[in-house]
């Protein structure tokens, strides 16, 4: 009878469609039994009454029965992939042991769960991707490339569920995690077509009015597109079919996204994008014949309308890492428009829509190993980046990037991100070769270390046992690995420095017979302007800093020091006082709380939107590591959030720091009269802890219109000065800036 609780009468009419459609998607796949002992585990977790609902009041049974569906149609995999989705809930809240799920439905069910049961213990301590969270996610993922598509299908589902929500907050963190990492993994998959919706979505509940501001524009020129592509597809049609090939053709509307993101780029309004669809050709071949009837359509389509020959991409020769295959190329259609055509065959266009799953379909035809050097490159670039926020950027990146495909001397053939140097290179071949690297041979001719590679470049490594990594490398290169391997070199070489300089001093202070005394030291390097130690022992092993020199200003110190404290045993305590300070250090420490724990970062007020105590905020990870705090109504707190959720951390005011005042612009505007001004004055001079700092006065048809800056404490304070504001006669508005 529990069920019946459990289950809406909308949701029990849900489970047996669902039920249903999953029966004819992988009926052929699951082994005898595998529904029935299924069902009675589901019910076991129904009865037991403890699988939850998500924030967004879900029942968690019917959301993985869609993001199954999902799995099933519109990625291709089957048993394991599906049995692994409805079950891994129960282990998760410790209704069936994993050990059982192994015995009963075999190891690949079993990694699986593992892994997304993993994945959602992540979410259950910190539900935002930050640079920590993030890392751990992507290493999960990195385990079973099935989790990853589990993942994005999960998402994809939950993005498409949430439209009449009501959590709004829970749904626009979704919506950044969408953006930011799920669609640039669907992307790096070759699941196009989920990347488009789960970015279109994102947009929709992020810039809402931009989302449907395109979409309208769209629908408004659906007709004069549809006609357009008829006249331009009509002439190829007739030539294909004379030429005896089996194809169809269709045209393709840009993601409202895509659309979205070229207006930005271009600083253009929606017609100012030319681009707006491409036409597909998709031929019915053997496969012996795809490329040359690829080739032969791309001959026809040429012949008829003028190409540009800076857009032909030829993924056929040499496939992307995800396995896409296909051949672009932009020609000058009617009316002198450029339309894109995508030419390739039906094996082809499937892997384009389904991504990964459809390629491991055609392995046996074509074997692709890209994808298991990017996992393999996800897990020792992770692994060793710690939570390195530049490092997660360049992830995030490389995932969006078009590859270059570069030679060795012997042939073999590398994929790098597109923007990738000669540094790269020698690093992605080997971390050694990369540390030892001096330049090397392009096509025969010599070039330094930051030269950028092209496709097709035969690249020749020249290397040199002196060579060392330098700081400035990082500027160099564009790979996350190379980054993460000269880092680690640097540290290395940083850490062997260090002991060499402590030894060096440490040497010279038992042939001058001196005691060492830790304390001293660190006050010196501190006097000498030294931010950390390191800093300190590079200098000297870098001959920078005499160790002479360092020994007698460190006898002088101690001297000092030792002269004070009995200065200090013989002094009156008689008037003796401390004069008040305010101590930025501690106001920084104690006002403010940022919740993820992020220690040693500093924090800045930031000067968009002035916070003060009192203000709901949050911190937002700039690019150096630091923490800038904006408030929660900042003008660029909505940008902020959709283009950077993962860098969005918590922060409140814990405390009030005493003597602590905040620079804040108020606007008023009212009558023009002398009289007004003067009021307002009285008014900010009568109030106490506020200081009028500022005051710009402009008049215009009888109004005025000024800018006042006050000093004030908090926002208990700010909101009563704007109270008594309002109140002045001929005072129309007040408002903080």
């Amino acid at each position: 009878m529990e069920d019946k609780f459990y289950f809406t009468e909308q949701e029990y009419s849900q489970l047996f469609t669902l039920y249903k459609r999953l029966l004819q998607l992988t009926g052929d796949a699951l082994q005898k039994g595998d529904c029935q002992k299924l069902k009675h585990y589901l019910a076991k977790g129904i009865s037991e009454g403890i699988l939850p609902r998500n924030s967004f009041g879900m029942n968690p049974i019917i959301k993985d029965m869609q993001t199954a569906v999902i799995v099933a149609e519109e990625i291709g995999m089957k048993r394991a992939s599906i049995l692994g989705i409805m079950l891994h809930d129960l282990v998760k809240h410790q209704l069936c042991p994993i050990e059982t799920i192994h015995r009963e439905f075999g190891e690949d069910v079993a990694g699986i769960i593992r892994g997304l049961v993993k994945i959602n213990e992540l979410y259950s301590k910190s539900p935002t991707i930050e640079s920590e969270n993030f890392r751990n996610l992507l290493l999960s993922f990195a385990e079973d490339m099935r989790v990853i598509l589990i993942m994005i299908a999960d998402r994809v589902n939950l993005m498409r569920q949430i439209r009449d929500s009501e959590n709004d907050e829970a749904r626009q963190q979704v919506s950044n995690e969408a953006a930011y990492l799920y669609a640039p993994l669907a992307h790096k998959l070759g699941l196009y077509k989920l990347k488009s919706e789960l970015e279109d979505l994102s947009l929709k509940y992020t810039e809402k009015e931009m989302y449907y501001h395109i979409k309208e524009k769209l629908n408004a020129t659906k007709a004069a597109r549809d006609k357009y592509i008829a006249t331009f597809i009509e002439p190829i049609q007739k030539k294909l079919e004379a030429a005896g090939l089996k194809f169809h053709m269709k045209g393709r509307t840009k993601s409202i996204h895509s659309i979205y993101q070229k207006m930005k780029k271009q600083k253009c309004p929606f017609e100012g994008v030319y681009d707006l669809f491409a036409i597909r050709i998709i031929i019915d071949s053997e496969y012996e014949k795809e490329k040359q009837e690829c080739w032969q359509v791309y001959s026809i389509v040429t012949d008829m309308y003028m190409p540009n020959p800076k857009r032909l991409r030829d993924w056929l020769s040499v496939p992307k890492s995800n396995g896409y295959e296909s051949l672009h190329t932009t020609v000058m259609g009617p009316e002198g428009k450029w339309v894109e055509v995508q030419i390739r065959t039906e094996r082809m266009d499937e892997i384009a829509e389904r991504g990964l799953a459809a390629h491991w379909r055609y392995k046996g035809v074509k074997g692709e190993t890209g994808l298991d050097e990017w996992l393999t490159s996800i897990r020792e670039t992770l692994e060793n980046a710690g939570s390195d926020l530049e490092v997660m950027d360049q992830f995030k990146l490389e995932l969006y990037e078009d590859e270059v495909f570069v030679f060795t001397p012997k042939g073999d053939l590398y994929k790098l991100p597109k923007g990738a140097t000669i540094l790269d290179f020698s690093f992605a071949i080997h971390t050694k070769l990369g540390c030892k690297c001096i330049g090397a041979k392009v096509n025969g001719k010599n070039v330094p270390l930051r030269q950028v590679l092209n496709s097709g470049d035969q690249v020749e490594i020249m290397t040199s046992n002196n060579q060392t990594p330098k700081r400035d490398w990082l500027n160099m290169v564009t790979t996350s690995r190379a980054k993460t391997k000269i880092r680690q070199a640097l540290k290395e070489i940083e850490a062997r420095q260090t002991q060499f300089a402590k030894e060096t001093i440490e040497r010279k202070f038992k042939n001058r017979k001196m005691e060492y005394d830790e304390s001293v030291m660190m006050r010196l390097i501190k006097k000498m302007g030294y931010k950390t130690v390191t800093e300190f022992y590079q200098d000297i092993a870098s001959e920078k800093l005499d160790v002479n020199q360092i020994l007698d200003r460190y006898t002088e110190l101690k001297k000092k020091e030792t002269e004070t404290r009995e200065e200090i045993v013989y002094r009156s305590a008689e008037n003796y006082s401390i004069p008040p300070t305010i101590d930025d250090k501690a106001f920084k420490d104690d006002v403010l709380v940022i919740d993820q724990n992020l220690k040693g970062l500093e924090f800045k007020l930031a000067k968009c939107c002035n916070p003060i105590y009192g203000d709901d905020v949050f911190g937002f990870v700039t690019i150096t590591g630091g923490i800038k705090i904006h408030r929660e109504d900042c003008p660029n707190a909505r940008e902020m959030k959709a283009r950077f959720g993962y860098r969005i951390v918590k922060a409140r005011w814990a405390g009030k720091s005493q003597g602590k005042q905040y620079p804040i612009t108020l606007r008023v505007v009212g009558h023009d009269d002398i009289g007004i001004v003067t009021n307002i004055s009285s008014i900010i001079n009568k109030e106490n802890g506020i200081l009028l700092r500022s005051i710009n006065i402009d008049s215009n048809d009888g109004l005025f219109s000024g800018m006042l800056t006050v000093m004030v404490d908090d926002t208990a304070k700010l909101e009563m000065l704007i109270k008594k504001l309002r109140t002045v006669k001929g005072v129309k508005q007040v408002n903080r800036g």
